[in-house]
């Protein structure tokens, strides 16, 4: 049987990939311009590895809960966004100019992937430019390395703040993904409950499978505003939190409940 939801996967993703490179940036950034006793660059360095685990947990907790999922990808946003603040504070508290967004230089570093795809395109190569997110670590490194290892803090600094704002473009639009297809689909447990109940009512129309005495088809009641069958939700929030309850399987169309 298939998985009833995909997990993993994060390494091919662009915001784990950017994040990984925001992560061993700052580590080396950190390593050369700020006093290894300082707190700063325990809280630097930690900020940039959260936004790199958090993703990768995430994505490994899609497979059973949408909320734990959600969670840790907002973690990560978090801690990517108390990064891009510690950034800003090296250039501000040292008179150092930050890079405005349309400047010829944030534009270089945003633009990575466009002129690597288009310095590697052939004319007469009918197959599909190559794709950033197929290189090592190493090899996109190599790409953003001009910036990256610079000799001047500014410009590492800076070129950092052009990753992190890239992260969390990429993460608020998975989010956003996320919770658009939770309100939709429901989470593991809903999704769970729907696909056995799917699976009985195909077992009721054959009549070479004899019903599960322990599971009877007649304790998922229908839905008293459509006719629809049930599906076993949870409360999320409100003084019924954390109870379950039947709801349409037809929602959010259709918002009818029934106790259990």
């Amino acid at each position: 049987m298939a998985k009833l939801r995909p997990s993993g996967g994060y390494r091919d993703t662009a915001s784990f990939q950017t994040a990984t490179l925001i992560y061993d940036a700052t580590y080396w950034f950190c390593e050369k311009f700020w006093d290894s006793r300082s707190r700063t660059v325990d809280q630097m360095v930690q900020a940039a590895r959260s936004g790199r685990q958090n993703i990768a947990e995430g994505s490994r907790a899609a497979a059973t809960s949408s909320q734990t999922e959600l969670r840790l990808f907002n973690t990560a946003r978090a801690s990517l966004e108390e990064l891009l603040l510690d950034y800003e504070d090296f250039l501000r508290h040292r008179h150092l100019a930050q890079w405005a967004p349309d400047s010829p230089e944030a534009m270089a570093v945003r633009q990575v992937p466009q002129q690597f795809k288009q310095d590697r395109s052939d004319p007469t190569d009918r197959t599909d430019p190559p794709d950033l997110a197929a290189l090592t670590d190493p090899q996109r490194w190599a790409l953003y390395a001009p910036w990256l290892e610079h000799a001047a803090s500014a410009v590492r600094a800076n070129a950092l703040i052009c990753l992190i704002n890239q992260a969390n473009f990429l993460l608020d639009r998975q989010i956003a993904a996320l919770e658009k297809a939770f309100v939709e689909d429901g989470g593991y447990s809903e999704q769970l409950a729907a696909a056995r109940l799917a699976e009985r009512q195909k077992r009721k129309h054959d009549p070479s499978d004899p019903s599960d005495p322990l599971d009877p088809p007649d304790r998922i009641p229908a839905c008293p505003q459509c006719g629809r069958p049930m599906v076993l939700r949870t409360a999320k929030k409100g003084k019924n939190a954390g109870r379950p309850f039947w709801g349409c399987s037809d929602y959010p169309e259709c918002k009818g409940v029934v106790d259990v």
